[in-house]
């Protein structure tokens, strides 16, 4: 039987999985090129520095709550699914 994984390695996968399905490195020409429901940018910059602060704490040993690690998620399915909306990522590729 596997055992579940401790917050620390929770928050961890969650940064990986937001990282590898959110495309930080999309050019500002391509982000804002049409109309756009939400400014793609900025919802990607401020993700982007979310991850940073989550990974700094994990750095300095903070041990996450699961409610941290859900809002973490419900923020980057949220701004997934507005990226998906302006053509930026397909919605097969939202963070579980």
């Amino acid at each position: 039987m596997e055992s579940k994984p401790d917050t620390k390695e929770a928050m961890r996968n969650l940064i990986k999985d937001i990282r590898s399905g959110i495309p930080f490195d999309t050019p500002v020409a391509e982000m804002c090129n049409g109309p756009c429901t939400g400014c793609s940018k900025k919802l990607m910059d401020y993700l982007d520095m979310e991850l940073e602060e989550k990974e700094t704490l994990l750095a300095t040993g903070h041990n996450p709550t699961l409610g941290e690690i859900n809002r973490l998620k419900k923020t980057a399915i949220k701004i997934h699914g507005v990226l998906s909306q302006n053509g930026l990522v397909k919605t097969s590729n939202s963070p579980r």
